[in-house]
């Protein structure tokens, strides 16, 4: 069961270091145009999987459906721009330090209390970040502030998905999320619309594919297994993507970035194992 859940993972955290890497060679066409793609391509699964198994569209908390939409594509926007500016290991490692962000909304929105050796786990993870900006000069200071700005959307994504809870089905939360994002990504793109051409169609389809993919594994991971077993595994996300932008975009790492970069994953793997051992 725990090498399947490892295969789940490893499958997943591939198709999002691929989409990564599509969202970065889109870099030519608006980000809202990528939007766009990266949703309608995933809408071509969730839909018909609906229809399918006959859930209601609708959902029922539909206020924090809207707003898991809204706030999603505002993060999704904000850091597929960060990879304008960013190396891809950098902005994805930068982005994963969301559950920081998702903490603290906790404590004010959800009245949860932070054990002291999370705070000990999120003190190493942001000063992976303070070194990645502090010592490296590769580091944009516009890229910073983008994917910093996505990581607090992503943490209050994850405070409305806990307060939908078990209310509405995974697949309706994220067809919310996908439509929502169609429509303000297609709507803020059109003055900016720049026509495919050729193999660029495939291209920013793909987007959606590789990123309902690399969903749908985590999630069977997730189920599989306990969860401090395989989540610290989502994180060679960041190793995929590395791997990738080095032979692909010819993307350098510095050793202070790579320090950067160990201290944010070490911190994030450790406050997942600590917290689910010490419940």
């Amino acid at each position: 069961m725990q090498k399947k859940a490892i295969f789940y993972m490893t499958i997943s955290a591939l198709a999002f270091a691929l989409l990564n890497v599509l969202v970065k060679q889109s870099g030519n066409f608006n980000v809202n145009q990528v939007v766009f793609f990266r949703s309608i391509g995933t809408l071509f699964f969730t839909i018909p999987y609906l229809i399918k198994n006959k859930i209601n569209f609708l959902g029922n908390k539909k206020q924090l459906l809207i707003a898991r939409g809204v706030v999603g594509c505002i993060a999704m926007t904000l850091f597929f721009m960060s990879l304008n500016h960013l190396s891809m290991g950098s902005a994805v490692s930068i982005r994963y330090i969301s559950p920081i962000f998702a903490a603290f909304f906790a404590v004010f929105l959800l009245k949860e209390h932070i054990k002291y050796f999370q705070w000990f786990c999120f003190l190493l993870a942001f000063m992976g970040v303070v070194i990645l900006k502090g010592f490296d000069s590769n580091i944009d200071t516009i890229g910073l502030v983008y994917a910093l700005l996505s990581a607090v959307f992503t943490g209050l994504v994850y405070i409305i998905i806990r307060k939908i809870g078990n209310s509405d089905h995974p697949i309706v939360i994220v067809n919310y999320f996908m439509i929502i994002s169609a429509i303000i990504g297609g709507v803020l793109s059109i003055k900016h619309w720049t026509n495919p051409q050729g193999l660029e169609w495939l291209l920013l389809l793909s987007l959606g594919i590789f990123g309902y993919f690399g969903q749908v594994y985590m999630t069977k991971a997730l189920q599989t297994t306990e969860v401090n077993q395989v989540a610290p595994l989502k994180y060679i996300e960041v190793v995929f993507t590395m791997l990738i932008g080095a032979i692909w975009f010819k993307e350098i790492y510095t050793l202070i970035s790579l320090l950067g970069i160990i201290l944010i994953i070490v911190g994030l793997t450790l406050n997942i194992v600590l917290k689910t051992k010490l419940k």
